[in-house]
């Protein structure tokens, strides 16, 4: 296993895993500032903690490795020496202006002695209130300082909420990292961990990168599944643009070509809506010729089939219109796959429970599948299909519209 890193599928035995624990960047949630930072409601912390803490735990009894994003991060900084830098590129796209504020942040970050606590505090973004800034007194202070004393908002440095989606910022792809550029400019800062995890940390720095964070394209994790050691899905969705999956293709199957193992790539057209955010909520592998789905993706899907062409560089496109049953089956190689759909069948079940990711599984190993609590009608189908279900607890967790896929980034896991 090159660097610690080893996905080839979705369903083979899952040996490491990164998460995020939620921590005081969801303190620094506020009604208005919601619909900026990508929420629709508020999650208790300490409920959500505790959650999450059990589907960790729930992990680890499974036999798998829990890492943790801050923890990893704070080690790949101490073990090359470069906070300073890691410092001055945060500072760089925290959207903060002003000399003097920048460097009041900077002299507050650096005080921070304990690495891992000092990322944590990146993540959990800056109140105006914490640090002693200088008063405005004229125009020109003003434009030194950089902030806005009676601005509607108490943050001068937003959090980062979404990081314990640890799914999205980065994707594992066989033994090298998709380091993506993500749709939103709240969510693009949490990249900036992954890029020095993999650049700087002693177990992953050797990984290549199939794509960079710096690409003009946005893409997230969410929207790539590992159908196999040679078949990647992507999703063309809300996230992330078919031109950001071009680089990727080109990316993987001529500039990496002799380092990475994907031979094709199917992308899925999926409806641009907070429903199909990324394709993981569209649809997720659960088992060999199984998978959970989204009702409304039922019928004829465009997909299209990317593989490497005769002449440096080409990139051969096959456009498909079948329905997803088919399309699966025919990329695994398989006669025919089972979709269950969330909910059941029944659309106000489908309808309350896709809102709360009953779609979007972890696997495990093959059948045995991590749910949240809260989706009981999809849960009993799941039951009586047969499939082993690890059961965790949702109520706060769920209200940032993410499931247990989205909630982890497998680092290894063992072969079909």
């Amino acid at each position: 296993m090159a660097n610690g890193l080893y996905v080839h599928s979705e369903i083979g035995p899952l040996k490491k895993v990164l998460l995020h624990r939620p921590g005081k960047e969801l303190l620094n949630l506020t009604p208005d500032d919601l619909s900026r930072l990508l929420f629709d409601d508020i999650p208790f912390l300490e409920v959500a903690q505790a959650e999450h803490d059990r589907f960790a735990d729930i992990l680890r009894e499974q036999g798998v490795e829990v890492l943790y994003l801050e923890r990893l991060t704070a080690e790949a900084l101490d073990a090359a020496g470069s906070r300073e830098e890691f410092t001055n590129q945060w500072l760089d796209e925290s959207g903060l202006r002003g000399h003097v504020t920048r460097a009041t942040v900077k002299e507050f970050m650096d005080s921070i002695e304990d690495t891992q606590e000092f990322v944590e505090k990146c993540i959990a973004g800056i109140r105006k209130n914490e640090l002693d800034l200088p008063a405005k007194s004229s125009h020109l202070l003003a434009e030194l300082v950089g902030y806005d004393q009676d601005s509607e908002t108490d943050l001068l440095i937003d959090p980062m909420p979404n990081a314990y989606f640890t799914r999205d910022p980065f994707a594992i792809v066989g033994k090298g990292v998709n380091l993506n550029h993500m749709f939103s400019v709240t969510r693009n800062r949490e990249t900036l961990l992954g890029k020095y995890i993999f650049r700087d940390h002693p177990d992953y720095n050797g990984a290549p990168l199939w794509y960079r964070r710096d690409s003009a394209y946005h893409t997230e994790g969410g929207d790539v599944l590992n159908l196999d050691a040679h078949t990647l899905a992507v999703g063309i969705s809300q996230r992330t643009q078919a031109a950001a999956i071009d680089a990727m293709a080109q990316h993987m199957f001529w500039d990496k070509g002799d380092e990475c193992e994907i031979e094709a790539i199917y992308a899925f057209n999926i409806p641009v809506s907070r429903a199909f955010m990324h394709l993981d909520t569209v649809f997720t592998q659960i088992d060999v010729d199984k998978f959970t789905i989204h009702p409304g993706i039922m019928g004829t899907l465009q997909v299209f089939k990317l593989t490497k062409g005769g002449s440096n560089g080409d990139v051969r496109i096959e456009e498909m219109n079948d329905t997803l049953e088919n399309v699966l089956a025919k990329a695994l190689g398989l006669d025919s796959v089972r979709l269950i759909k969330c909910g059941g069948g029944d659309p106000i079940a489908a309808a309350q429970e896709q809102w709360n990711d009953g779609s979007n599984t972890l696997c495990v190993s093959p059948g045995k599948i991590c749910v949240y609590q809260r989706n009981s009608v999809t849960n009993d189908v799941l039951y009586k299909e047969g499939l082993d279900l690890l059961v965790m607890p949702s109520a706060e967790l769920s209200r940032g519209r993410g499931g247990p896929r989205c909630m982890s980034m497998p680092f290894a896991r063992e072969d079909l």
